[in-house]
């Protein structure tokens, strides 16, 4: 049940989403270690990151170890990420952005292929926050940014610091325990439940969705007067998700 004061009364500044298990239905390094032949062990790594101990420098180099992704891989992977984007995220991100709230993806997962999926959502290049990663001219993996924030739990929170000096209100939406990290620093945290539901991820939140569509996200990120303000087909998408909010 949602609280008496669930509604914003001041509208978000902008508005940040997790990539993988939130923005897509599927987690990325999985799916790379599908390709690659190593999926039990990467999904058992994945598993115990997002929901156990989050993530770690050593857990991330273990994954990439196991996989060796390459560029042709990347592309693929890009492919699969807007292939399987979670129900209604592209129409709810275009209705935020049309309202002019700035769109960014922070994720731990790899730049190249998260860029074709912010390409296809329309948020700019610069937008993301992702883990680059370089190849050599054959295209093989050569190395991944080890000094990026995000290869370890607290990463995501160092990122969205950054960005509150530009937009000091924002609205946060993720899945795991790397997002959780940054639950008391945004204006509205909401748990995403809806692809890869964790009962502990639920209990660190005061808002968690556990439908499989993006929809739930649009009460709990507009004020009344910005509500008022949506089209007739606007109206209808926030209106679905406002029915998922309450069942």
């Amino acid at each position: 049940m949602l609280p008496p004061d669930w509604q914003l009364k001041t509208p978000l500044d902008a508005i940040v989403f997790d990539c993988d298990g939130t923005l897509s239905t599927i987690e990325g390094i999985d799916q790379l270690a599908e390709f690659h032949g190593a999926g039990d062990a990467v999904r058992e790594l994945t598993a115990t990151a997002m929901g156990k101990t989050g993530l770690t420098p050593d857990i991330y180099q273990e994954r990439l170890d196991l996989i060796l992704p390459t560029r042709q891989l990347m592309d693929k992977l890009g492919q699969q990420y807007c292939k399987n984007l979670t129900p209604d995220s592209q129409d709810v991100i275009r209705l935020l952005q049309r309202l002019g709230k700035p769109i960014y993806i922070v994720s731990a997962g790899l730049t190249p292929a998260i860029a074709i999926l912010a390409e296809q959502l329309h948020i700019p290049q610069n937008h993301i926050y992702a883990v680059n990663i370089e190849f050599d001219s054959e295209g093989k993996f050569c190395h991944y940014e080890h000094d990026s924030p995000l290869v370890q739990n607290a990463g995501k929170k160092i990122i969205v610091t950054a960005l509150l000096k530009k937009h000091p209100r924002i609205g946060y939406i993720g899945d795991g325990l790397n997002d959780v990290v940054v639950r008391d620093l945004v204006t509205r945290f909401i748990g995403y439940g809806g692809i890869y539901y964790r009962s502990n991820i639920e209990a660190l939140c005061d808002f968690y969705i556990t439908t499989p569509s993006m929809t739930g996200v649009l009460p709990l990120l507009l004020t009344q007067s910005e509500v008022e303000g949506l089209s007739v087909a606007e109206k209808s998408l926030y209106n679905q998700g406002a029915a998922r909010l309450i069942t």
